[in-house]
């Protein structure tokens, strides 16, 4: 039998479904949340590694300066609330950030919390620190922190080059923890150490990632579980399977897989909810001929945005810029100004012919066509988004030849990735960017709660 119990709501949207059955389950302590993950990550360190292959299982591990509000459904400026910080000022003139810190909290190795291992972590995510990170992937989130100082052990001040409102919240994202002084990256990426609800246990690449609950948590009463399990399953399918059998207690899957989740799992709660994950193409524009602006350009006007909705999400995603768009998104780009983008307009057979005529300038055509070579990650999601810009540029123009090679890492002249929470490039500056369809896009969250089930912790 099973218990199922609602966590310190670390896990934001993937909670929203457990939080909408009631709150009864608030009010209960205990059992096991066992969560599927969708591939093997490279170490245990969130700062280390770009993806939410880490940042979701190890979220619970850490606490930040700030976090988005997890009670408030769409983040924001607004919705940002304290958790190591107990609030925070700006300067009169914006360029210096000061925040006050808790008193009394521990790491999970009993050492005490201060200020240093504030200005520790952003100091090696500035890359200035004699231990740096082997991978820095959030660097230039950064870029614009002049220096970092301590007054005492319990408040630290950023200051910056130029006023930067919106610094607080990146400090709230799920990916800025705060890290030990006293813990080498080498030592994270091994087995982390926090000040979070859950304490870091094993880590087995290919199987399972499992975290415990933290007796001596902060914040009295929680957490509300005994552990959070995530067992590693790189198949869509094997994933769907082990849900619907009832091995696992959330799961999130495309919509076009909903009615089949629903259709085998009656009782599962389900929410079909907007995501930051979007569909980019990260261009090498230090190499040729891609350091041509035109030839990107063409390369934009070339996408049908909507034909990737349509596939991936049952039509039911939003084209978007940048950031996630509105109503969705309180920073997204308006419809009106997204639609001026090279590419962004409606008509595509028009943004192709113009694409087509930049191509035959530049001197491409039907007897002289650009190999372009997508390289992408070994994940459905991922996988099928390639073939579908694959597919679009042999289509679409006269003068692409595309080739798909499926790899983990690396990069070439022309990659096509998801991004989760914003662009990653595999070298600073040498990589530009094309948006492509949606962003986000909709996808199902699923969860099994049965009111009189329970479940023994694991070992």
């Amino acid at each position: 039998m099973r218990r199922r119990k609602r966590s310190f709501a670390v896990f934001g949207g993937l909670l929203a479904a457990i939080a909408a059955a009631g709150p009864a389950l608030a009010q209960k302590s205990g059992g096991i949340l066992q969560m599927p993950g969708f591939t093997t990550p490279a170490s245990m360190s969130i700062h280390e590694e770009s993806t939410i292959a880490v940042g979701i299982p190890l979220m619970p591990v850490f606490n930040n300066l700030v976090v988005f509000d997890q009670h408030v459904a769409q983040n924001s400026m607004a919705s940002v609330v304290p958790d190591l910080a107990t609030g925070w000022s700006w300067s009169e003139d914006g360029k210096e950030l000061s925040f006050p810190l808790r008193q009394g909290v521990k790491w999970h190795d009993g050492k005490p919390f201060t200020a240093a291992d504030v200005k520790c972590t952003w100091d090696a995510l500035r890359g200035l620190s004699a231990d740096k990170f082997r991978v820095n992937p959030r660097k230039a989130w950064y870029g614009n922190i002049d220096d970092i100082t301590t007054r005492g052990d319990y408040e630290v001040t950023f200051h910056l080059k130029r006023p930067q409102p919106y610094l607080i919240a990146l400090l709230a994202s799920g990916q800025s923890p705060v890290y030990p002084c006293h813990v080498t990256p080498a030592e994270m990426r091994q087995h982390p150490i926090g000040t979070g609800p859950f304490k870091f246990v094993e880590y087995k690449p290919n199987e399972h990632i499992r975290v415990r609950r933290n007796p001596d948590y902060w914040k009295p009463g929680r957490p509300y579980l005994d552990g959070i399990e995530t067992t590693i399953i790189p198949n869509t399918s094997t994933r769907m399977l082990s849900f619907v059998a009832g091995k696992f207690d959330l799961l999130q899957i495309s919509l076009p897989l909903l009615k089949d989740v629903q259709a085998q799992a009656p009782q599962a709660v389900c929410d079909a909810v907007m995501h930051n994950n979007s569909r980019d193409l990260l261009i090498n524009r230090a190499v040729p001929p891609f350091d041509n602006l035109e030839l990107r350009r063409a390369m934009a006007l070339s996408l049908d945005r909507q034909s990737f909705i349509d596939i991936l999400t049952d039509g039911r995603g939003a084209v978007g810029g940048p950031t996630m768009p509105p109503p969705d998104g309180v920073w997204g780009m308006p419809p009106d100004v997204l639609h001026t983008l090279p590419g962004y307009g409606a008509d595509v057979a028009t943004n192709r012919e113009e694409a087509r005529a930049i191509m035959q300038k530049l001197g491409y055509g039907p007897d002289r066509r650009l190999a372009v070579k997508v390289s992408t990650r070994n994940a459905d999601d991922y996988r099928n988004a390639a073939v579908i810009a694959i597919s679009q540029r042999a289509r679409s123009t006269s003068t692409a030849n595309s080739r798909s090679s499926t790899r983990r890492h690396g990069s070439r002249a022309f990659c096509a990735r998801i991004t989760w929470w914003g662009l990653r490039s595999a070298r600073a500056g040498s990589t530009s960017q094309i948006r492509n369809s949606t962003r986000p896009t909709r996808a199902a969250l699923c969860a099994i709660i049965p009111a009189t089930a329970t479940r023994k912790p694991t070992s």
